[in-house]
């Protein structure tokens, strides 16, 4: 699969998407948006992936947006800046935020060096977000004019907290990877030489020990449900799913691993198994 802008690999089950511009650490275009979300429609497509890992070439994640155009990057009534050329996404609607966010594959953002406005707020809706000690961090958007975009204002206060949100998004300061981790943006700090091999090791585990549709329904559920005021909805929807799904092929194979002492091999396929009482939380 051939891209502009990224890389995009699949090894021993697991897609990995790298984005690709080096030379201007991985600087977010237009070009770019459409090519991740078309690399995770892919990925979803395919019932040989089953985790999604994303990082960037280079020294960088995401800088940001390519202002190297000058004070007009953002002007979108010129239709044509890096941040807006013309370029038709494959799908309409929320483009690539909304693509990850309904993924049934989950994913890990792997942050091997600096992540800035759109390089951090792209990477939001992922599951799982592993830093270098060389990543740096920046809800910048109040230093350029600008507000937080790519969903962000509702994602970042959930990930976070609203106080923390705010503290960040208010001063739009740069940031390392130690205040990331201590203010809950990342779960793990680890050497740079290190990253990739934590993010395969997290990646292998879910995909040699969990079953694809037990995991698609889950990441749903938790992003879905966890902002609700009680545990009611979910609790309309756990009950019937966990009917279904005991009655079905994975459940018996799980324990069945179990019992035996090895690893499970999960008949279930996302793209034609996912339980009837499943019903993604309406928008």
């Amino acid at each position: 699969m051939s891209y502009e802008t990224i890389l995009y690999d699949v090894k021993d089950r697991i897609a990995t998407i790298t984005l690709n511009r080096p030379d201007k650490l991985n600087a977010y275009t237009a070009t770019m948006g459409i090519e991740l979300e078309d690399a995770f429609i892919a990925a979803n497509e395919d019932d040989n992936v089953r985790v999604i890992i994303v990082t960037g070439a280079g020294r960088g994640f995401c800088a940001g947006a390519d202002i190297s155009g000058g004070a007009g990057a953002f002007d979108t009534k010129s239709g044509n800046t890096a941040m807006f050329q013309g370029v038709k996404p494959r799908r309409t609607g929320g483009g690539f935020v909304q693509t990850i966010y309904d993924s049934k594959k989950p994913s890990i953002a792997a942050f091997n060096g600096p992540a800035v406005g759109v390089g951090i707020t792209l990477a939001l809706p992922m599951d799982i977000k592993i830093a270098s000690t060389e990543a740096r961090f920046g809800f910048v958007f109040a230093r350029r004019g600008r507000v937080p975009e790519a969903g962000s204002g509702w994602f970042l206060p959930r990930l976070v907290g609203l106080t923390q949100a705010l503290k960040w998004c208010l001063t739009g300061r740069v940031f390392g990877a130690d205040e990331a981790l201590a203010g809950g943006l990342v779960s793990e700090v680890v050497p740079a030489d290190q990253l990739m091999t934590r993010a395969r090791e997290l990646a292998t585990e879910m995909a040699e020990n969990t079953a694809p549709i037990s995991a698609a329904i889950t990441r749903h559920m938790l992003w879905q449900y966890a902002g609700q005021p009680t545990p009611f909805p979910v609790m309309g929807i756990d009950g019937a799913l966990s009917l279904e799904l005991g009655a079905g092929p994975d459940v018996r194979e799980g324990v069945a691993a179990f019992l035996e002492k090895r690893k499970p091999n999960f008949p279930g396929k996302v793209s034609q198994g996912m339980p009837a009482s499943f019903k993604p939380a309406p928008r």
